[in-house]
């Protein structure tokens, strides 16, 4: 096989992938559309009072969480950046784990220190103090912060890590203050991510399910992604669900437009927080507000990992785990993150194969890039709602729920795995591709030599975020979810509806630390393969 053929067949089966993507995800909204003759009044929708203070409150707390996160962020990467202490790559991994988690528990760990009856009102309660009350916007915005700070400041910490080394030693020989060194380096270096970083923080939380769902309390604090779910679970209004669905697309993709003229990447890679060695030396006082900088935010990001683990110990896990309905439910999660992660690797890896030989910053490129993350602006209860219509008229409508439901899955990991396995392609093939072509290596010699070692160890990683989104989903299986289709966090949905809080949270233990212990098994297995294989 030729090198030209090879980037053919690798541009073919990549668009064909995409193609696969969007046929999905835009055919749920013409399924929908056909099967129910629903059309859109679009008239009527904007002259509904509720509907518009929907879409104020979905704006509002998005960016809000964005700005929050992002403000917090900048601090904490210059922190961890500037800091020397043992550990600090410890802390950058331990970053990875708010993206793991499964939503629905890191809701959960919310309520456990913020909530009315949590550690922090317990403390405020002892001084004199009202309760805090979490439901509502405060909530939800504590619950976003929660989960992007960290996926904010680890892009900041990655674009630090590419500064030139040169800059360091300089700023150490002119012995520049730690202001200087922010104004001159670091800021500098930080702002070519922040649109990036604000755009993808923005578009998740404005597409937010499974916070607003548990943390909104009540109508007054409804986004847009609930309000379809609402039309389409408890009214089988699809005509309204498509018309909100189009609204959220074009304010997502106003969102991402403007982020891609200010110079964002929303692609941005995610990096494994490389040491930078800096010569620049801050005062005792300087050196005191990095501690203290660094000790509130990495409180802030684990505290509800703590709060997971004692509220977790304190139920009866025996019990639990002994529970047939659990036993159930954990079965049918695992099968159905497996195979949504697997699907979701083969059509990221074929994406990113199909990019890399189009040329990285290519238009086509990006246009496939953009069909890869089409999943980040459109909802995927609408998606799946319409597909599981559609198959409703060919088998049985239950029978049906888990393929819908792992389609969906697969489909919501493509953008992130895809982010995982650009930069790993491109800096292999920067390294090796003009000598892979030179000794002609192409098809499978060129996979197995060249790119197969460059990605197996981020296949390992997307493969393991893969299962962590499968197996904290609540979006897909909240619309389908019933007594015979039942997952882990639908039936911690359930055991927190009555009020069986002691479950829950032992139910929330068992399901951290089944995500956290599969993404670790999937991580360090293909990256010890990768080990052995360039042995």
């Amino acid at each position: 096989m030729t090198g030209a053929t090879d980037r053919r067949l690798r541009v073919g089966l990549g668009l064909g992938a995409a193609a696969l993507l969007a046929v999905y995800l835009v055919g749920g909204f013409v399924v929908l559309f056909v099967a129910t003759d629903a059309v859109p009044d679009a008239g009527a929708l904007i002259g509904d009072a509720y509907l518009v203070g929907v879409v104020l409150f979905t704006l509002e707390q998005a960016l809000l969480s964005t700005l929050l996160a992002v403000a917090g962020a900048v601090p904490l990467a210059v922190a961890l950046h500037r800091a020397r202490f043992p550990g600090r790559a410890l802390v950058l991994r331990l970053f990875l784990l708010p993206q793991a988690l499964p939503v629905l528990v890191g809701a959960l760990a919310i309520i456990t220190i913020w909530g009315r009856n949590g550690v922090l009102s317990g403390t405020l309660v002892s001084l004199g103090l009202p309760r805090l009350d979490l439901y509502g916007l405060p909530g939800i915005l504590i619950a976003h912060v929660f989960f992007n700070l960290p996926l904010a400041a680890r892009l900041m910490v990655a674009a630090l890590d590419r500064v030139p080394a040169e800059s360091w030693k300089l700023a150490g020989q002119l012995a520049l203050t730690p202001v200087a060194v922010f104004r001159l380096i670091e800021w500098p270096a930080i702002r070519t991510v922040l649109p990036a970083a604000a755009s993808l923080i923005f578009m998740l939380c404005v597409t937010s399910f499974t916070l607003v769902l548990v943390l909104g309390g009540g109508p007054g604090a409804t986004t847009l992604e609930v309000a379809i779910y609402q039309a389409l679970r408890y009214d089988f209004d699809p005509g309204r669900a498509i018309a909100l669905s189009l609204l959220q697309i074009g304010l997502t993709a106003a969102i991402l437009m403007l982020a891609t003229r200010l110079g964002g990447d929303v692609a941005a890679g995610f990096g494994l927080g490389g040491r930078a060695r800096r010569y620049d030396r801050g005062g005792l006082t300087a050196r005191l507000g990095i501690g203290a900088i660094l000790v509130v935010g990495i409180a802030f990001v684990l505290s509800p990992f703590a709060a997971i683990l004692v509220r977790g110990l304190a139920a009866d896990l025996g019990a639990l785990l002994a529970d047939p309905a659990v036993q159930s439910a954990a079965a049918t999660s695992l099968v159905i993150a497996v195979a949504a992660a697997s699907l979701s690797l083969i059509l990221s890896a074929l994406v990113v194969l199909a990019i890399e030989a189009l040329g990285m910053r290519s238009r086509r490129a990006r246009g496939l890039e953009l069909a890869a993350s089409l999943v980040l602006v459109v909802s995927p209860v609408v998606v799946g709602a319409g597909w599981f219509l559609a198959l409703r008229q060919v088998t049985d409508v239950f029978a049906a729920a888990p393929y819908v439901v792992v389609a969906t899955n697969a489909a919501m990991a493509v953008p992130f795995a895809v982010r995982i396995l650009g930069p790993a392609l491109a800096s292999a093939n920067a390294e090796s591709g003009r000598l892979a072509d030179s000794l002609g290596l192409a098809g499978l010699a060129r996979l197995r030599y060249v790119d197969g070692p460059a990605m197996r160890a981020p296949l390992g990683l997307a493969f393991a975020f893969a299962l962590a989104i499968s197996l904290g989903d609540l979006g897909a299986v909240a619309l389908f979810g019933n007594q015979d289709f039942v997952t882990l966090p639908y039936l911690l949905l359930q055991r927190m509806g009555s009020y069986r809080t002691t479950d829950a949270a032992g139910l929330a233990l068992i399901l951290g630390v089944l995500c956290l212990g599969l993404m670790l098994l999937a991580e360090r297995g293909l990256a010890g393969s990768s080990r052995v294989s360039s042995r």
